[in-house]
């Protein structure tokens, strides 16, 4: 008794934690979902990379988060007054102290309190320890302000510095404005203009030397501004971004920032994400399912983001700026490998419109640069992972009724990079003879074990990734033939048909998984659990032959037919999750990181994983999907520091807890149909374009509930566990009895 009491109260005390820092955020949230969503929420990475607390509006430009290690280290290097792209770096650091500015000062770290940091998606504050300095933050579009709140009576200093190694500059233009170029990514520059709520002295540093110049240019160059102690406690710093020119950042500042305070940028940006926050609403569930369901939501706005500035934007496919037709914005930062799986087609429910500016923009960028891009972020297509997938992405949105681009150029592009672009892993650019083999022999060829690469174009860490690129080549050259004939273009449709299947040429009846083969058609003889160096790249990709034995989302049932059968398929599926390491898991990891989240052989926390536990929908024995989701919900994504089993990667993993929780789930983009699988809420209501709503009811859903009766959809009985987008988005409404026991016979399609 006395440890429910206690229990019980611990509770209430988090609850009251929680309140506390949601009200002095500043804003008005009342009974907003916005409530529920914590960004510290897997800040702690498995053994990879963490989730940041990132602060920015929902698909724009200008992002922040703290630079530290990750969320156990309590010092921060610095503020940055943007972060250009995921992962990929930030311009204009800039950090407050009340000690006199030295040379040292740019590298002394500030010592943070995390009980006394609040990070909202549209705030952030915390106080440091050292100088009793409260710092703050809210976004704009192309703009954001820091509000730093300094002693009473003590120095203030405010301190700017670059990121990047290129050439800079910053110049005082008054005792209130700063201008300022930071070079990112070795060519492209990047401006700020900001305005000082009080008069400041200025200072700059070149060559290691302090001077009281107002202005300064060259490499590793910084400034400050310094303000009187008689000045008031509260400085704040209005600024804006461009990424077109010096003037375009002070025109984004007079259009998002004159006449505007700290609290109304803080309000603006709060509405913003109380928006889309408030087209899902869900009932039930328990709180902690609620925290982790809209804080996955939260991180799926946090790419891609819009660069476009008054009707334009610079383009690193070119490095020329464009003028946007028709005014239409233009995204950057998508990581389609990850992305492709469940972040976009969870848009085109949710914004199919922005879906289609993001289509549009890959379009543009391979007008723009030749190919279309994979990995497209501010400074062009940022080689990485394997496939082509935005062939998958452009086929998905095609087919579930998105038309505002131009198809038979995103078509040209897909075509050009099934044909002439290299699939080798990280590399851009045209085909090499071991594409030439793909496309002759029908399987992307390895290297027996022991010979030294003999491709000089091959990643020396990547590697040729044999299996998987021949999986995920059959999956695009699948999406590449059905756009062919949705166009009509039926010699093409025929000719990557024929490709699609190309993953049977790796599958080794004896062994049951797909395994590689050299240029000779000869088997290669490996431990499919553990060889391939480094997270398996000689033949898979940061996972093994047990996570690609599932990699024919597009052909399930000819992946049954090499099993055997649904039965022998089924079983399959079972070993996966029953299947040991046969090592320590210290060896494991050490060679496979990213296959984190283990359940067997199953890793929660990598993409290529996502669809495999629906896969049972294709079986006689549905009730194991339903099982499988909630048991890998309640146990990977858990609403605290540690609640991101993998590399979340900005959305991608975010929109697999999204879908399943409402209880269905896009096992193959590119075909427009959702799987069901097992809500964590007894009701599921999603506002759709033009009024209309699709609901989820799932009577007597709970924590042990999670097992479908019986199901209708739009008051008719429904006996297979799928539905169709046309459904969904003509504001369907899916019914669910649940119960603690399977029924066993639903949903089995005989």
């Amino acid at each position: 008794m006395k440890r429910t009491v206690l229990f019980l109260l611990l509770q209430v005390y988090a609850v009251v934690l929680w309140a506390q820092s949601t009200s002095t955020a500043g804003v008005t949230i009342h009974d907003n979902n916005t409530r529920f969503v914590d960004p510290r929420i897997g800040n702690v990475g498995a053994l990879l990379q963490p989730t940041r607390p990132t602060v920015q509006q929902p698909n724009q430009m200008v992002r922040m988060h703290p630079l530290r290690a990750d969320y156990l280290d309590d010092q921060i290097v610095s503020f940055p007054l943007n972060i250009v792209s995921h992962r990929l770096g930030e311009v204009f650091a800039i950090k407050p102290t009340t000690k006199q500015v030295r040379l040292s000062s740019w590298k002394e770290p500030l010592l943070y309190d995390h009980d006394l940091e609040i990070t909202r998606p549209w705030y952030y504050s915390t106080w440091l320890v050292n100088d009793d300095i409260t710092v703050e933050f809210t976004p704009g579009k192309k703009t954001g302000c820091y509000r730093f709140t300094f002693p009473a009576n003590s120095a203030k200093n405010v301190l700017f510095s670059p990121y990047n190694n290129g050439e800079g500059e910053f110049n005082f233009n008054s005792a209130r404005e700063i201008t300022g170029m930071e070079i990112y990514h070795g060519n492209i520059k990047v401006y700020v203009y900001g305005q000082f709520n009080v008069d400041a002295i200025a200072g700059t540093v070149k060559g290691n030397t302090l001077q009281t110049a107002s202005s300064v240019t060259g490499k590793e160059v910084k400034a400050w501004a310094s303000f009187p102690a008689s000045s008031p406690p509260v400085i704040e710093f209005k600024y804006a971004i461009s990424y077109l020119s010096a003037e375009q950042a002070k025109k984004n500042f007079s259009n998002e920032l004159a006449d505007v305070s700290f609290e109304q940028m803080q309000q603006q940006a709060a509405n913003a994400w109380n928006k889309v926050m408030g087209q899902i609403q869900v009932t039930g569930g328990t709180e902690a399912q609620k925290r982790s369901f809209y804080t996955a939501l939260y991180r799926c706005y946090e790419r891609p983001v819009d660069i476009t500035e008054d009707g334009q934007y610079f383009s690193g496919f070119d490095n020329k700026v464009h003028t946007a037709k028709n005014n239409r914005p233009f995204y950057v930062d998508d990581w389609t490998w990850d992305t492709y799986l469940a972040q976009h087609p969870l848009r085109t429910v949710l914004n199919p419109a922005m879906e289609e500016d993001i289509l549009n923009s890959y379009v543009n960028m391979y007008e723009q640069g030749g190919w279309m891009p994979t990995f497209p972020v501010l400074f062009g297509d940022h080689a990485c992972m394997n496939g082509f997938h935005s062939s998958v992405m452009f086929l998905d949105g095609y087919r579930k009724g998105l038309r505002n681009f131009d198809v038979q150029q995103a078509y040209a592009g897909m075509k050009k990079n099934a044909t002439q672009a290299t699939m080798l892993p990280w590399r851009n650019g045209p085909s090499t003879s071991l594409d030439d083999h793909y496309r002759t022999n029908g399987y992307f060829p390895a290297l027996q074990k022991g010979v030294t690469e003999t491709n000089s174009a091959v990643h020396p860490f990547e590697k040729r990734q044999a299996v998987a690129v021949t999986l995920a080549g059959s999956y695009d050259d699948w999406a590449l033939g059905e756009l062919a004939k949705e166009l009509g273009k039926n010699d093409d449709y025929k000719a990557f048909n024929a490709h699609a299947v190309n993953y049977k040429n790796l599958w080794n009846s004896s062994r049951g998984l797909f395994l590689p083969k050299d240029d000779k058609g000869h088997w290669v003889e490996i431990d499919p659990k553990f060889d391939g160096g480094m997270g398996g790249r000689d033949y898979y990709d940061e996972n093994n032959g047990w996570t690609y034995l599932w990699q024919v989302q597009h052909d399930i049932s000819g992946l049954i037919s090499l099993m055997n059968g649904k039965d022998s398929f089924e079983q399959k599926l079972d070993q996966l999750f029953h299947e040991g390491l046969d090592r320590s898991k210290y060896e494991f990891w050490a060679k496979f990181p990213d296959a984190t989240a283990l359940v067997g052989q199953y890793s929660m926390g990598n993409e290529p994983s996502f669809h495999i536990p629906y896969l049972y929908n294709y079986t006689n024995s549905p009730w194991k999907t339903q099982k499988r989701i909630r048991f890998l919900l309640d146990v990977w994504f858990k609403d605290n520091i540690f609640g991101i089993p993998g590399d979340e990667d900005g959305g991608g993993m975010s929109a697999f807890v999204v879908f399943s929780s409402m209880g269905f789930y896009p096992v193959t983009p590119g075909l427009p149909v959702y799987t069901i699988g097992s809500p964590l809420f007894e009701r599921v209501t999603i506002d759709l374009p033009g009024g209309k709503q699709f609901h989820v009811n799932a009577k007597n859903c709970s924590v042990v509930n999670k097992y479908i009766q019986s199901a209708r959809f739009n008051g008719q009985p429904l006996a297979r566990p799928w539905f169709t987008h046309e459904q969904l988005m003509a504001g369907g409404t899916l019914e669910l009895e649940m119960g603690p026991k399977p029924n066993r016979e639903w949903g089995v399609e005989r």
